[in-house]
């Protein structure tokens, strides 16, 4: 019973800590490169999940990808897919609620990149995305780092919206933060104390090595 919210924990984490820091580099180079309309716009819708309630942005969620939602709808009709209630929901709501944290970061990190630098690489024969790779990506990895820190985080504690579209199922979705509350409402403080002890030195151990391994770079 504790080590199956463990696993559902970390391999949620993982794959949206991937998955934001992907769409996180991509969209910060976009708006720290380039100028377009609706780039403040872009930004705004990027940053509402930092801000809004996790039981609104769970309550969107279902309407986006719930079974009777505008897209959960269209996959279930068509590819026989349902989102709602499986760890892939887990997973996109894990997603949607760090990716402001991994944008905020990325974009910090390239606001700090020298531009010249990259347009001298180009000078010397480098394309733009040789240039991209590397000069301005090795330069930003610092910040970059510390957005997947932070991004990991917040998707190993995410609780609110994951609870409105993944639910609470033991050994299908149910995560830590989802395991030590529920724990908590039946009496099992002894399972919610493994749990807190559990991945409060795990998430201990990470930020302490992220800041070690950033000192030393």
């Amino acid at each position: 019973m504790i080590l199956s919210p463990i696993i559902i924990s970390i391999k949620v984490a993982i794959i949206s800590t991937v998955i934001t820091l992907i769409i996180g580099v991509l969209l910060s180079r976009l708006t720290t490169k380039y100028d377009f309309k609706g780039k403040d716009i872009l930004e705004v819708i990027l940053l509402l999940p930092m801000i809004l309630p996790p039981s609104v942005v769970g309550y969107g969620l279902l309407i986006l990808i719930g079974k009777r939602g505008i897209i959960g709808r269209f996959l279930y009709d068509t590819f026989g897919i349902r989102l709602i209630f499986t760890w892939v929901a887990a997973c996109i709501a894990a997603t949607i609620v760090s990716l402001p944290l991994m944008y905020q970061s990325c974009k910090s990190a390239f606001l700090k990149v020298d531009s010249d630098l990259e347009a001298a690489a180009m000078s010397l024969g480098a394309n733009k995305m040789k240039a991209f790779f590397k000069v301005s990506l090795p330069l930003a990895s610092p910040g970059i780092l510390s957005g997947i820190v932070l991004a990991f985080a917040r998707s190993l504690g995410e609780f609110g919206a994951t609870l409105m579209v993944a639910g609470n199922i033991p050994g299908k979705t149910q995560n830590i933060p989802l395991a030590i509350y529920f724990a908590v409402e039946v009496g099992d403080t002894r399972t919610a104390n493994i749990l807190l002890g559990i991945v409060v030195l795990f998430s201990f151990i990470v930020v302490y090595g992220v800041n070690k391994w950033t000192k030393k770079s």
